[in-house]
């Protein structure tokens, strides 16, 4: 296993359980999309300026990929809303709990059945138990 790429994921978890809390309190203050959109602002010219000085590839080459590989930043939308909007209203830890389940749940669908390319890794009953129990985990952490 690659420590190193497992130790930038898990940062990567750290940053987005901020990243909730900061989007969720500049949504109350600007609006929910405002925040969203804001948040997506400050993200892409930040983007932009590590592209121009460390990027590697060609971005005109975004125009000859399929179309449907340039849903990610519609869904990215859809993703910082939604935490924009829930986590004033459920806290960081429900909201994030919830998608953590949400994208195993996904993914091991996509996994299952070789969506998008990817290589197919059945969905087993230990996988599917173990997917069952964290909805249970989700309720018993929500509950007041």
């Amino acid at each position: 296993m690659n420590w190193i790429m497992m130790i930038l994921v898990f940062c990567g978890g750290l940053a987005v359980a901020i990243q909730s809390a900061i989007n969720g309190n500049l949504g109350q203050k600007i609006g929910v999309f405002e925040g969203a959109f804001v948040s997506f602002l400050v993200g892409t010219v930040t983007l932009f300026l590590i592209m121009l000085f460390f990027g590697r590839g060609n971005i005109v080459d975004a125009f000859q990929v399929p179309k449907w590989q340039l849903l990610g930043g519609v869904l990215g939308s859809f993703f910082v809303s939604s935490m924009v909007l829930a986590v004033p209203r459920v806290g960081v830890g429900a909201a994030l709990f919830t998608v953590i389940v949400a994208q195993l749940t996904m993914s091991s669908l996509i996994d299952h059945f070789g969506w998008l390319g990817m290589k197919q890794i059945p969905l087993d009953w230990n996988r599917l138990a173990g997917l069952g129990l964290m909805i249970v985990a989700i309720i018993l952490y929500t509950r007041r």
